[in-house]
């Protein structure tokens, strides 16, 4: 069993946060990992994904936006919210700096990321992992959450599920297509936003974590600078 290490960091010299660092005996990388709008880092899709990893070999932290960490249910102004992604990645950097770093988050975690990305506020990470992205919200669909992606210099995964009303992947693919080679799009037949699968998909919720960490375990060693083996993954989809 990993052990999970209890931290806490400053966010713009004023709100203390917590996180949980959690790192495999044999490590390839490490993934910042943000939380969504509505539930922190301990959700359990968060926690579980972040066993599934250690499971893989990558190392997690994962953290609170201060909103959060005050329990408090509307989220921080978005300055607040990218000075925290960039806080928790300074920290990531420190904690272990010779594992190549990734960010990441569930819906609007990985959103802020992708914003903080955006603004070049992130250094040293090598890529970007987005556990549903939120293209848009539930029956609204639209583009203009995309807009500021053209201006990410890290390749970036896309994980999605088919049943994900908040990204149309009518609408996520060409976007995808349109990033090139920077942007890589794995779809999770059946899964819905926070990638909960239906009985008759086949497959159950357990399965649907344990694709997910293999398709991060192969892409990370590919944007890794490393000769990390990428065992028995799944290669991306288009």
């Amino acid at each position: 069993m990993n052990a999970v290490r209890e931290l806490q960091f400053s966010v713009l010299d004023k709100d203390e946060v917590s996180a949980l660092l959690l790192l495999p005996s044999k490590v390839s990388c490490l993934l910042v990992m943000a939380h969504g709008a509505g539930a922190g880092m301990n959700h359990p899709f968060i926690s579980a994904m972040a066993n599934e990893l250690a499971g893989v070999g990558i190392g997690t932290l994962r953290y609170q936006f201060p909103y959060m960490e005050q329990h408090r249910h509307v989220p921080d102004p978005q300055p607040v919210l990218l000075a925290t992604v960039a806080a928790a990645v300074k920290l990531g950097a420190k904690l272990v700096p010779k594992l190549p770093l990734f960010a990441s988050g569930k819906s609007m975690g990985g959103r802020m990321t992708s914003l903080a990305a955006a603004e070049q506020i992130l250094e040293g990470v090598r890529g970007l992992v987005f556990f549903g992205f939120p293209l848009h919200p539930p029956k609204r669909p639209g583009i203009k959450r995309a807009e500021h992606l053209k201006k990410v210099k890290q390749p970036m995964l896309f994980l999605q599920g088919t049943r994900d009303e908040l990204a149309d992947l009518a609408l996520l693919r060409p976007i995808c297509d349109g990033l090139g080679s920077q942007a890589t799009l794995y779809i999770v037949e059946g899964a819905d936003h926070s990638f909960h699968v239906l009985k008759r998909s086949g497959k159950t919720d357990a399965e649907v974590l344990g694709e997910l960490a293999r398709t991060v375990e192969a892409w990370t060693a590919d944007h890794s600078g490393t000769e990390t083996a990428k065992k028995s993954a799944p290669p991306a989809k288009p």
